[in-house]
């Protein structure tokens, strides 16, 4: 890291966030992380520094939003990195999750992300620089059983971010999708993670996988410490990625998703060709 940027990283309290974080203010770096507990934040960072900038954001709220980054532009003069890293598990059969639960996830992990792209996007088109990180998960290419909601707002993610790369290609911004398998953060803890207490008895794979993967915490095989690295470094490639997997289980349920695909595309290909005039 040659040249100071300026960071500006949602869900900073804690996981990847809180990793990205201190790895950049180590290496002297201008930070803006937002978190919902401001107090966490700035028990969890060293805040007298003048080079870090926390904000307590809500990214349900359009105005919050606008009002951090317009915050993080007059403190810094410019904003180069954007990390959407803020996220919201939730587990369980879609006839257990009623609508608000459903809602709640998607105001976090999609229409959070999606307050954070259009609030930044004027100073970035403005500046024709910057590059836009968005944090899905391996479960938004492959979802397992239970999972459901949690999979179907980070596809969304997925989705954003192909669309978003083609969209501001022009303004010489970058954008970069990231998703991680099972990392060793705070994620399977309650602080993160919802399991629904509408549990259907008939439902018995989908609580034998949430029991599987709650006793998973503290066991991942993912090391945050070299995931936020990883992603930093991306950010200074001369042609940094669109897809970012990290992990090697994220790697080997992409290529089994991809053997999948291939397979029953070509097995199906009659049928999907015959409906053309």
């Amino acid at each position: 890291m040659d040249n100071n940027k300026v960071w500006f990283i949602t869900g900073a309290s804690k996981g990847f966030g809180l990793s990205l974080v201190k790895q950049l203010l180590d290496a002297g770096q201008l930070v803006a992380a937002t978190s919902r507990n401001l107090q966490e934040l700035t028990t969890a960072v060293d805040t007298t520094s003048n080079k870090f900038l926390p904000l307590q954001v809500d990214l349900a709220n359009e105005s919050s939003v606008s009002l951090a980054l317009q915050h993080t532009h007059e403190f810094f003069g410019r904003i180069d990195v954007v990390i959407n890293n803020a996220g919201y598990g939730i587990g369980g059969a879609i006839e257990e999750l009623n609508d608000a639960e459903t809602r709640l996830a998607f105001d976090v992990n999609v229409f959070g992300t999606l307050n954070v792209i259009r609030a930044v996007m004027p100073y970035l088109r403005k500046q024709r620089s910057g590059h836009i990180i968005n944090i899905s998960s391996i479960a938004g290419i492959t979802a397992n059983t239970g999972w459901a909601i949690y999979a179907g707002s980070k596809y969304a993610v997925i989705g954003i971010s192909e669309v978003l790369a083609a969209d501001v290609k022009e303004f010489g911004i970058n954008v970069t999708v990231v998703a991680p398998g099972a990392f060793r953060t705070s994620f399977l803890t309650a602080d993160s993670i919802s399991i629904t207490e509408n549990k259907i008895e008939d439902y018995t794979e989908v609580r034998a996988i949430h029991n599987k993967y709650l006793k998973m915490d503290g066991k991942q095989a993912g090391d945050p410490e070299k995931a936020a690295t990883a992603i930093i470094n991306v950010v200074y490639e001369e042609n940094p990625p669109l897809y970012l997997l990290l992990g090697g289980d994220a790697y080997n349920r992409a290529l089994a998703k991809l053997d999948t695909l291939h397979q029953e595309i070509r097995q199906w290909q009659d049928v999907t060709c015959s409906t053309d005039f």
